[in-house]
């Protein structure tokens, strides 16, 4: 049997730690420092797996964009931290749901907006920002995640095989808000560090293997935010959504409400070949305790490849949102799960490509009123101003 001051000794022993990622990547550099869209390293990554034979382990083999060699692993990451990151609401929000009045006679006001900005009253009153006190100026949140890249199904007419194993990794991530629309957000994953922010302007992210970059079209919330975390920009984002009726998530029965991008701001997302089609978000408030328990938005891109084809890519997360504990009087979730699904299809072809990722994430800390947090700490990085084209954020 091991003494107690040996066991001691050994639980204090100093652990080296592993080196982060955060400035460019070497197998970038080698590559001759071409810069990719999103997008663009999803669709390589897609373009790998039809080149599979059934049964192949991607955490063993090995590949790349452009005749280069990759980790498969890496590579992997790459994708999940790309879908699963750091994504955007599909909409900005309101600074307050009070930004949107109802009109004043009921005949101009559509059923389906009426109940939803009913249902959208009781969830502020379940999660306590109605009767809150103080005003929360900014806040601070750090959690545990961890993300699986599950499996990728491909299709080729009748015949279809399946690829890949659970590999998975554990990180975490420190989140700031200050309203309005002031965030930041540090992501470590993997030995891989991921920067996002918004200066209440411009939304830009930084990852190791694409560089920094900004998000293309109107300034949107970050997702992590409105997934339990802060229940008054949740409500801001729904301000103008609709009732689609009840659905059972689970043991509950809940309201669906949906908020969808306009033409205009799907359009001025789009950049080059990659044409935004339509991005909802629809959330489902519980009956019962009226809180949100369940968050799922699908983003549909169109994507004309240098043979002339059409391809489309749909991006799908779904998002269960539990553990409401109770911070200076508002209910905030603290943990959750996310699942993301990417499919890829031709307009014509028979052919289709499936990939299916898993993120669990726990809030650790939540903290409200910062003291001496202020908007210089979300100013956005110089270079993203000196790029020629902004790079569009999934």
């Amino acid at each position: 049997m091991m003494s107690s001051k040996a066991r001691k000794k050994q639980m204090w022993s100093p652990q080296p730690l592993t080196p982060l990622m955060e400035g460019p990547d070497p197998e970038i550099q080698e590559e001759g420092g071409k810069k990719e869209s999103s997008w663009e390293a999803i669709r390589d990554w897609f373009r790998v797996q039809k080149g599979l034979p059934q049964g192949s382990s991607l955490s063993t083999s090995a590949y790349g964009s452009n005749g280069s060699t990759v980790p498969a692993k890496r590579q992997d990451l790459r994708l999940l931290l790309g879908v699963l990151g750091c994504p955007l609401a599909p909409i900005p929000q309101a600074n307050d749901p009070s930004d949107h009045p109802m009109p004043a006679h009921i005949k101009d006001i559509p059923f389906e907006t009426s109940i939803a900005h009913y249902i959208i009253q009781q969830y502020l009153a379940a999660s306590g920002c109605l009767k809150q006190q103080k005003c929360t100026k900014n806040m601070y949140a750090s959690g545990m995640v961890k993300m699986v890249c599950c499996e990728t199904e491909v299709s080729a007419g009748r015949n279809v095989k399946t690829l890949g194993t659970r590999t998975g990794e554990s990180g975490c991530f420190v989140l700031w808000q200050m309203l309005p629309g002031m965030w930041s957000l540090e992501l470590v994953v993997g030995g891989n560090k991921v920067v996002a922010g918004s200066d209440g302007k411009t939304v830009w992210r930084h990852t190791p293997w694409l560089g920094t970059h900004a998000a293309k079209g109107p300034q949107r919330p970050l997702r992590r935010i409105i997934q339990g975390l802060d229940p008054k920009s949740t409500a801001s984002l729904f301000a103008k959504a609709q009732c689609l009726g009840e659905k059972r998530i689970g043991d509950d029965d809940c309201f669906v409400l949906k908020v969808s991008a306009d033409r205009e701001a799907v359009m001025e997302r789009s950049e080059g070949p990659a044409e935004v089609i339509r991005h909802a978000l629809f959330g489902y408030f519980c009956q019962k305790s009226g809180l949100l328990i369940y968050l799922e938005d699908s983003h549909l891109t169109r994507v004309e490849t240098p043979e002339n084809e059409t391809v489309y890519w749909e991006t799908t997360i779904g998002s269960s949102i539990a553990d409401y504990r109770d911070v200076d009087g508002v209910l905030i979730a603290h943990q959750g799960r996310s699942i993301a699904t990417v499919f890829r299809c031709g307009e014509l072809s028979m052919e289709y490509t499936r990939t299916r990722m898993e993120e669990v994430w726990n809030i650790d800390d939540v903290v409200f009123n910062v003291p001496g947090l202020s908007m210089d700490y979300f100013i956005a990085p110089a270079d993203i101003y000196d790029s020629s084209s902004a790079v569009q954020s999934p």
